[in-house]
């Protein structure tokens, strides 16, 4: 057994550093929340701002292909539920809305509608807009990557100041 107790899990979540990594992970894989809640929480647990921008874009990450493959037939399921289907309904309105931006310029603007990182934008919202365009994996994939690492960067940088610049050079 790993853990004696829930306390002892506890005590290694909130207290080592790759606890506070995998708490962080874990965050940046919730929607809405994303690697906008996840940077935020890991520097704020004494995270080293890069270690807490690499376990929340690795997480926000985790996610994405399997929407890509499945948000479909997720959102089909859901339409046979009356209060399932009003949401699926929702999601598919709002993935349309957030569409037609990136049905412009495809690749760059799904790219763009990931790396701003504002509420609505994001890895679940480019993974459903690129679901719905009926995008192929392999096209859409690397856009929300490159808008995950984007939105990061920026998320880190706000976060930090200036002082986290020179760890880039």
């Amino acid at each position: 057994m790993l853990f004696r107790s829930a306390e002892t899990m506890i005590d290694w979540l909130f207290g080592t550093v790759l606890g506070k990594c995998v708490m962080t992970f874990l965050i940046s894989l919730l929607p809405v929340v994303e690697l906008r809640g996840g940077i935020p929480y890991g520097i704020s647990q004494g995270l080293d701002p890069w270690l807490a921008f690499a376990a929340s874009a690795l997480g926000n990450m985790l996610p994405v292909p399997f929407l890509l493959l499945f948000v479909r037939k997720i959102l089909h399921w859901m339409k046979r539920y009356p209060r399932l289907g009003r949401l699926a309904v929702s999601l598919e309105r709002r993935a349309d809305r957030k569409s037609s931006r990136v049905r412009k310029s495809e690749l760059v603007g799904l790219c763009i509608l990931v790396a701003i990182p504002l509420p609505g934008t994001g890895a679940w919202t480019g993974a459903l807009v690129a679901a719905l365009m009926e995008m192929r994996l392999k096209r859409a994939l690397p856009a929300i990557y490159a808008g995950v690492l984007i939105a990061g960067l920026l998320v880190t940088l706000a976060l930090t100041g200036v002082k986290a610049l020179r760890f880039l050079a």
